[in-house]
């Protein structure tokens, strides 16, 4: 309980504002994930603490994304806290729309943020969103039916293991694999581009001409389709994070590829019903190829600019992403269900060492490189992003296109086709 007598403590003297007056209440515009929903509520102990409430504004992530782009490009001030990612944060601080956090308290630690997470969410050495998590992608399997297949998951594998495992593991109750079809840039298209990377496709040559109609993508676009086609549920282009996550908890996916956070939901016992039948290994590679399909992202809390609740905003970043959070989250729930990839120190910690896909996690993160993303040399930073302020446009419009694919409605030519002259059309607009 230290911790807790620690930040109440900490926190009185700095909630007055520059008017003098108490901050009553933020409203927090977030995503609805697991940890997310966890959060909210745990928040109670920050309202009890500081006497700040807190007034949450939970959507779907495509929704969030509109919503809060929406309110900050036209300084709407809707919301003192955002949920934000490692796209948005160097863009928009580069702007001026989001406060710095060069303000939280020494203890706090910044230093303590994984290198990847730190860097991902600055902008000229100042951190502008503060990680909640951070994740990478890996595979996600079920142990009992690979074994009575007579397989066995390599740690690192191709994507020629995973078709094989796929074809293993499907049957009329158990789909042989799950992937993102529903369209959005941070739905499909954080997955899609993933694949295309670890075919050796690029989005863009050095002059920045889009490369959508090359070999490379047509491969990756034509492997992924298959597979879904062929080993994926029906209604696959419906399919996000959520519903996907559901799929494989209900025992119905023999292999999920997804983000690295959902390992704590698929082996809770209360909430899996194959939690103990599931193993992780590193995003897959084309045989030959020196990419693997895993992306980089963080969850991250920042303050718009022009809010009203400043001091307190960052009063509740400093508490929801702390070193004290994670503890609290441990003695409630337990270190599996601790946010994961933010911090160094968790990794060190021995009791998170003994959670079995804390290393996986790491490792998965690790292995993710922004700044190298493709075989062939490209002049955009991000993995399964281009950072590029055109990027959400250029991801919404060609994210329809593939999940069309996916529906039925046109084959991975014509998907590519078509989303080839949307994206010469929006880079030619913007100047390019």
């Amino acid at each position: 309980m230290e911790h807790r007598k620690a930040f109440a403590s900490a926190t009185a003297l700095s909630l007055v504002m520059a008017s003098g007056a108490l901050a009553q209440e933020l409203t927090i515009a977030t995503v609805n994930n697991g940890d997310m929903i966890r959060m909210q509520g745990l928040s109670s102990e920050f309202t009890e603490a500081t006497g700040i409430e807190l007034e949450w504004v939970i959507l779907e992530e495509n929704v969030l994304r509109q919503r809060v782009t929406q309110d900050i490009a036209t300084s709407g001030g809707q919301f003192d806290i955002m949920t934000i990612g490692m796209y948005e944060a160097p863009i928009w601080a580069e702007r001026g729309w989001l406060v710095s956090l060069d303000g939280l308290p020494e203890e706090y630690d910044v230093d303590d943020i994984l290198p990847a997470m730190r860097a991902g969410l600055s902008f000229e050495d100042s951190l502008y969103a503060a990680p909640f998590y951070g994740e990478s992608s890996m595979v996600m399997y079920r142990t009992d039916l690979m074994e009575a297949a007579g397989l066995e998951m390599p740690e690192e594998p191709t994507w020629d293991d995973i078709a094989a495992a796929a074809a293993a593991m499907h049957s009329d109750e158990v789909n042989g694999i799950c992937m993102r079809g529903r369209a959005g840039w941070g739905e499909n298209m954080a997955f899609i581009p993933t694949v295309a990377n670890s075919f050796g496709a690029r989005w863009f040559d050095e002059d920045w001409n889009p490369q959508l109609d090359s070999p490379e993508w047509l491969e990756a676009v034509t492997f992924y389709n298959d597979l879904i086609q062929e080993y994926g549920p029906p209604g696959a282009a419906n399919n996000g994070f959520n519903e996907n996550l559901t799929l494989f908890q209900q025992g119905r996916c023999g292999m999920w590829m997804d983000a690295t956070v959902a390992a704590s939901f698929v082996t809770n016992p209360d909430e899996s019903v194959v939690a103990d039948s599931v193993g992780f290994a590193l995003a897959p590679n084309r045989d030959g190829v020196d990419r693997r399909a895993n992306w980089l992202w963080a969850w991250a809390l920042a303050i718009p600019a022009g809010t009203q609740q400043e001091e307190a905003a960052m009063e509740f970043i400093n508490w929801a992403t702390s070193k004290e959070y994670l503890e609290l989250v441990a003695e409630r729930e337990g270190w599996a269900n601790v946010p994961p990839g933010s911090r160094t120190s968790l990794y060190e910690n021995p009791n998170y060492a003994e959670v079995p896909f804390a290393d996986m996690t790491l490792r998965s993160i690790n292995a993710a490189d922004p700044n190298n993303p493709t075989v062939d040399p490209v002049p955009y930073v991000g993995i399964q992003f281009v950072a590029i302020p055109e990027w959400s446009g250029i991801g919404t419009l060609a994210g329809q296109e593939f999940s069309d694919m996916v529906a039925g409605r046109q084959t991975p030519e014509q998907a590519l086709e078509r989303a080839q002259a949307l994206v010469q059309d929006e880079m030619e607009a913007a100047g390019y």
